[in-house]
């Protein structure tokens, strides 16, 4: 039985756009599935960005899906807006969604040509992305640095003194990285593979954009990547075979749809120190890390060891040669 919150959604919905729907459910804190005896939908209902910020992200996903990037389709409602402001949430916006093609895979079907194709779909992306900027002044998209989630130090405890000049020179190093249009836009970065659908006949949808902001478009393929390896390695080999093998058929696929600066090629490594430094103090600023249980010390414990004796996420030699 839905909430009287859903309820509200619900009639919203119904009062706003072409459609009609008669069952709604929550998914998490801002998502929701909707659905008709003919079909499903996903609505946002969130106020986790500003309208204007909402309004330009919802745009460029517009213009990404009609130039055929995998994307969920988005309906526009009977007033013709893609963001509508919700009438019975203070400062919520509503953005309807129709359902994306695919399904989570398994962590063993994480392999070969499902990592090309990822890579051909996030190259695509950023190409459609550079055009897109090219056209359309983006004013309101914040730059990764500007995200709190990168403020490193206000995280990382104060005595783990060599984590914290580790991710300070990152950090620095990283700001200081020439951007142009080849190199630096909009992009998903959360490509964790849970936010990556596939279809039988292979065909990628990219979901969850929430988090989309300006950074250097390499950060897109070192996401599910890392995501590969810590999260979603099932096992069953060689788990430095496993990461190269995958790493190699993302940027096989990249290469077929958008080009790689020899500059950007080289701060691999940095780009991948970035995001484990930002998985950890992502780790400080959201657990309670002072009443730890066993499993979240395991993975600090691991953390630590890995940042204070500067273990690569993956061979740097590896890395070195992956494009010659």
């Amino acid at each position: 039985m839905s909430t009287a919150v859903e309820q509200i959604i619900l009639k919203e919905i119904n009062a706003k756009y072409p459609i009609t729907v008669n069952h709604i459910e929550k998914i998490t804190n801002e998502m929701y599935r909707c659905s008709n005896n003919f079909n499903e939908y996903y609505v946002r209902v969130t106020d986790y960005r500003s309208f204007e910020e909402q309004l330009e992200e919802i745009n460029w996903l517009s213009y990404l899906e009609q130039h055929g990037v995998g994307i969920s389709p988005i309906i526009k409602s009977l007033q013709g807006n893609l963001v509508e402001k919700g009438e019975s949430f203070e400062e919520k916006s509503i953005v309807l969604f129709g359902a994306a093609k695919g399904i989570h895979l398994s962590r063993s079907e994480w392999k070969g040509d499902v990592f090309k194709e990822l890579g051909r779909q996030i190259g695509r992306m950023h190409r459609i992305t550079s055009q897109y900027e090219q056209e359309h002044e983006i004013n309101h998209m914040i730059n990764w640095y500007d995200n709190a989630e990168y403020r490193f130090l206000d995280h990382i405890p104060k005595e783990e003194t060599t984590i914290r000049k580790l991710a300070q020179k990152i950090l620095n190093e990283v700001q200081l990285l020439s951007k142009d249009r080849h190199t630096y836009g909009l992009l998903h970065g959360d490509l964790w593979l849970e936010n990556v659908l596939v279809n039988n006949h292979s065909e990628i949808t990219l979901i969850d954009f929430q988090d989309c902001e300006k950074h250097f478009y390499l950060y897109d393929l070192i996401v599910p990547i890392y995501s590969a390896l810590e999260y979603s390695f099932a096992g069953g080999g060689n788990r430095n075979d496993y990461g190269e093998s995958i790493t190699k058929l993302l940027f096989e696929g990249y290469l077929e749809e958008h080009t790689i600066a020899d500059e950007m090629i080289e701060k691999l490594p940095l780009l991948f120190k970035l995001k484990e430094l930002f998985e950890y103090s992502l780790i400080h600023m959201y657990e309670d890390v002072e009443n730890a249980g066993e499993e979240l010390i395991r993975v600090l414990n691991h953390y630590r060891y890995r940042l204070e004796n500067n273990h690569p996420v993956l061979n740097e030699k590896f890395l070195a040669n992956l494009f010659k």
